[in-house]
């Protein structure tokens, strides 16, 4: 008995995706091929700050000394000690190299490529997102073997849960000593969704059986608009990654507002293409950046575009798809919304808009009405046509105290562009990228606009300072850790420290000697 050892299973998985049911799984069809199998479980914190770890360990009857003596079997994952590791995200399999469950020597790590954001990545003010890539590097670094693909997707497409396809995954790629018809027994055993849980186990099976190569993170660049369009017409110009955003950004724009708009958009971006054009590769660097930050800037979320998001129907086919809902049954959604006085202020004509803000009365009488948020089932008549009557106001956008607050700050922002065009290329795409600190609606964008400003202020008359781009480059970095602008604060002091201390040593009489000579 000495001479034989357990096969050691780890899976990270999050609530609701079936951990617990693999798991079982697992013991099934190892107990139906000839093993004594255990399992524990550690729940983690909650469904996305901790992900609970499943434990297996399988040991053959058949190494058993036939003397009545059992093995003694972990409670735990031990680093160095697991032969396979299945994560059903990502960043979970991260999290399995970090805790030194995935070795070289000894684990194959089955993984699905997809991501399920953590709170740090979702609430960051900047791009929070950790990169895929480098995790999956990390795993192929990690892992004597390494099978990973979108699972997520395949099971979502045969209406099944993730279990299903890590579990055939697992069978595909020969991770364990057990035929496919021993694993879809397992599963029918169970007697419950059968059929969708057969269907994914199929697909992740035939993926894993027949591995395309290196993987590859999951649904990179499908959020991305569609390009082009009759009236598209791009500047001339414009090469690779600059002339694609310039598309995309047509394409936002006029799927926002109209054909107009993204024509207005058009606009303002060619006279920066001239600009470029002596800057050489720096050139198309600063038109890559200025489509993309031009066209966020003119896409701003207000009400109106916030309630036709709402009402669209591939919102209510998505969230049918996501819930698993089949076609007879009937999908409630319920929105919680709290418009304050500022944002319906900026949906009225901007003269109502600003006499609004400026009477007390009214103002007050609306604070009052909107200290308190309210539940709109947007699947209701009701809900649903109060939601389309904002969202009818679209043609009338341009109007709005919003547009008017929004089209006079891109004027602003695009002026402070060209201006460093003529000193400096890295400075110009430094304050093309400025503007992404303004974004959403409310306090994240009057916070936004605060930072934006101080930066502003204290670059005014350091622009042509030799380190006037990366000074700036630091400053948005500083802004992006936090909401309140504390580190903006303190990278500002330290720049006129440095400044003072520069001042300090220039005034000494050596230097005043140096000077001189």
């Amino acid at each position: 008995m000495n001479a034989a050892r357990s096969i050691n299973i780890a899976i990270l998985a999050m609530g609701g995706e079936g951990g617990g049911v693999l798991a079982d799984w697992l013991v099934k069809v190892g107990e139906s091929s000839g093993y004594l199998a255990q399992t524990t479980s550690v729940p983690g914190v909650s469904q996305r700050t901790g992900a609970t770890i499943y434990y297996l360990e399988l040991f053959p009857k058949s190494a058993l000394p036939g003397d009545g003596r059992m093995p003694v079997l972990g409670l735990m994952p031990m680093p160095g000690d697991v032969d396979l590791v299945v994560a059903s995200e990502l960043m979970e399999a991260g999290r399995a190299i970090q805790r030194g469950l995935v070795t070289p020597d000894r684990t194959h790590l089955v993984t699905s490529t997809h991501r399920v954001y953590s709170m740090t990545e979702r609430t960051a003010l900047e791009d929070g997102r950790v990169d895929a890539d480098a995790i999956i590097g990390a795993c192929e670094a990690a892992a004597r073997k390494l099978t990973g693909f979108d699972m997520a997707r395949l099971a979502e497409a045969n209406r099944s849960v993730i279990s299903a396809a890590l579990f055939g995954a697992i069978a595909g790629s020969q991770a364990l000593p057990f035929g496919r018809e021993a694993c879809e027994a397992a599963i029918r055993s169970d007697g419950v969704g059968v059929s969708a849980s057969l269907a994914a186990f199929a697909a992740a099976f035939a993926a894993a059986e027949r591995p395309t190569g290196t993987p590859t993170a999951a649904g990179k660049g499908s959020d991305q608009p569609a390009a082009g369009g009759p009236d598209a017409i791009l500047p001339t110009g414009l090469d690779g990654e600059a002339r694609a955003l310039t598309a995309m950004g047509i394409a936002r724009t006029a799927e926002y507002q109209d054909k107009a708009y993204a024509r207005e958009y058009v606009e303002r971006l060619t006279p920066f293409v001239a600009l470029a054009s002596s800057m050489g590769h720096a050139g198309q660097q600063l038109l890559s950046e200025l489509a993309r930050q031009l066209a966020l800037g003119m896409t701003y979320e207000d009400t109106i575009r916030v309630a036709e998001l709402k009402i669209r129907r591939a919102r209510f086919d998505r969230v049918r798809a996501e819930v698993g809902a089949d076609p007879g049954q009937v999908v409630e959604i319920v929105e919680f919304m709290h418009p304050r006085t500022e944002e319906i202020a900026d949906t009225m004509p901007a003269s109502t808009g600003r006499w609004i803000l400026r009477n007390r009365s009214v103002k007050a009488l609306l604070n009052r009405l909107t200290s308190r948020g309210r539940m709109v089932r947007t699947t209701s008549l009701r809900g649903f046509l109060l939601l389309y009557c904002v969202a009818s106001l679209k043609p009338l956008r341009r109007g709005s105290l919003r547009h008017a607050r929004e089209m006079h700050f891109i004027g602003e922002w695009l002026e402070s562009v060209r201006r460093a065009a003529g000193i400096d290329a890295p400075l110009a795409i430094a304050f093309a990228r400025l503007r992404n600190l303004v974004k959403g609606y409310g306090d994240t964008n009057k916070h936004g606009h605060a930072k934006y400003q101080a930066i502003c202020t204290f670059m005014s008359d350091r622009l042509h300072h030799p380190s006037a781009a990366m000074q700036l480059r630091g400053l948005i970095a500083a802004a992006g850790k936090d909401e309140d602008g504390a580190a903006l604060e303190a990278e500002i002091d330290r720049l006129k420290s440095l400044d003072a201390g520069s001042r300090t040593v220039s005034d000494t009489p050596r230097s005043r000697a140096l000077q001189a000579g």
